[in-house]
């Protein structure tokens, strides 16, 4: 596991095709992955490399905050994607840090992702109603309205689909 030597051109071009189909080396939110993978690059990838190019330029505008991002930093060689050779470390034997993978009793970053995820879905505040409406004693402008109504509570309607017999 690993993307090789970042600052050779073949390392850069597993890192730019591991993030064709990602935002983040880890997660969907930027971590202290993305720091160390940050790190080691020497310089901006090339205009050529646009999905590496992109996700500098992301995580170089959290540079003044990168310490209060999540996660653990771990060696580089732990990111990236299978079947690469790690040129990174120093020659650890890799057998000696798979059993420091498995966390049995659950970890601070799944809370931490738990109570992000919970935080967001408060910030959200949408109810989602099905119904369906008889068109001769109900219309649906007058069942807005009556939505709208609770100014305290509602602040937009977006009809998503009606129902109508």
């Amino acid at each position: 596991m690993g993307f090789g030597d970042l600052k050779s051109p073949a390392g850069l071009k597993v890192l730019n095709d591991f993030l064709a189909d990602r935002s983040y080396i880890e997660g969907y939110v930027p971590s202290q992955a993305d720091i160390s993978v940050f790190e080691a690059l020497s310089a901006a990838p090339s205009s050529s490399l646009c999905h590496a190019l992109r996700w500098y330029n992301h995580i170089k505008s959290y540079q003044k905050e990168k310490g209060s991002l999540p996660g653990v930093k771990k060696a580089l060689g732990q990111y990236g994607p299978a079947g690469v050779e790690d040129t990174t470390s120093a020659g650890g034997d890799a057998a000696d840090d798979d059993d420091d993978d498995i966390d049995l009793f659950g970890s601070d970053e799944e809370e931490e992702a738990k109570k992000i995820k919970e935080e967001r879905l408060a910030a959200y505040n949408k109810l989602q109603i099905a119904c369906v409406v008889e068109d001769d004693k109900v219309g649906t402008d007058q069942l807005e309205e009556l939505i709208t109504a609770f100014e305290d509570y509602v602040q937009s309607v977006d009809v998503a689909a009606f129902n109508k017999i």
